[in-house]
């Protein structure tokens, strides 16, 4: 149940973003920005948030893992969303720089979310003494 919540909270993030720059700025159909938006969940929770988050760096160093893992979401949902909105929606210069705005937006909520992620998910408190940012 707690991956499944997980996975809606990553899908609502990424809807929004792709529908604020996709659909609302460059006028792409929403149904397809939905789409990209569903299979970039899916992918990015289980390459960036299963498999490299987790192991990034050992628990103890919580920073080094969100950067390594915040950095990979980036790069990862940059080409999620550029290659399928290239197939989706054409080959157009105007999907590359949605796709890096997208990206870059997502990667500051992952930052957010891989807090989320380890005190929800995980059930780790490594970083609580490390990152001051995140309020228990």
């Amino acid at each position: 149940m707690k991956h499944l919540k997980a996975l809606i909270i990553k899908f609502v993030m990424s809807a929004v973003v792709l529908g604020i720059v996709l659909t609302g700025i460059y006028n792409y159909n929403f149904s397809k920005s939905m789409l990209i938006s569903l299979v970039l969940t899916v992918v990015a929770y289980a390459l960036g948030d299963l498999l490299v988050y987790p192991n990034a760096a050992d628990d103890s160093d919580y920073k080094k893992r969100n950067t390594v893992a915040t950095i990979s979401d980036l790069i990862l949902s940059f080409l999620v969303i550029w290659i399928m909105g290239a197939s989706l929606l054409g080959n157009t210069s105007t999907i590359i720089q949605g796709s890096i705005i997208s990206a870059i937006v997502i990667a500051l909520g992952e930052w957010f979310f891989h807090k989320y992620l380890d005190k929800h998910v995980f059930n780790t408190d490594n970083y609580g003494h490390t990152d001051t940012t995140y309020n228990k």
